[in-house]
């Protein structure tokens, strides 16, 4: 689709990187160009934003050229929030997310992040985030919260 800054929000265009699906076959675009995340349940004509869409920031409601998302069997979605160097969790249903993992600024302690990438949970439940800018991948015990 033709872009033009008239159509920047709209829910049919998108300027994605990566995807993430859930137990129903729905699809979750991570929208880095639009700072938000998009649901597009099977056969859908058009989206529905799940994540940001308040346009770029670095509160509750935003994100920052959001990156890898993955969606739990909740239907809770995470969010690898680039710009803010965080890592993001929203519940079904919610318009405010809650900062889970990094928000500490971008750096290489522990409880920081640079540039998070992808994500992915293991069988556990732990969540395993690709920490591009550190050349390295974090796990997390959400459980535990470390």
């Amino acid at each position: 689709m033709a872009s033009s800054k008239w159509d920047k929000w709209r829910n049919d265009h998108l300027e994605h990187r990566l995807l993430g699906a859930d137990r129903d076959h729905s699809v979750y675009v991570s929208d880095w160009g639009n700072d938000r995340v998009m649901k597009w349940v099977e056969g859908a004509k058009q989206g529905i934003v799940v994540a940001g869409g308040q346009g770029g920031g670095n509160g509750l409601t935003e994100l920052s050229y959001p990156k890898g998302v993955v969606v739990d069997q909740l239907g809770t979605v995470y969010v690898a929030d680039w710009g803010n160097a965080r890592i993001m969790r929203w519940s079904k249903g919610t318009t405010q997310g809650s900062v889970i993992v990094g928000g500490n600024g971008e750096g290489g302690q522990s409880d920081q992040l640079n540039w998070p990438f992808t994500l992915s949970f293991d069988r556990h439940g732990n969540l395993y985030v690709g920490d591009n800018g550190n050349h390295r991948v974090q796990k997390f015990d959400l459980e535990c919260n470390k």
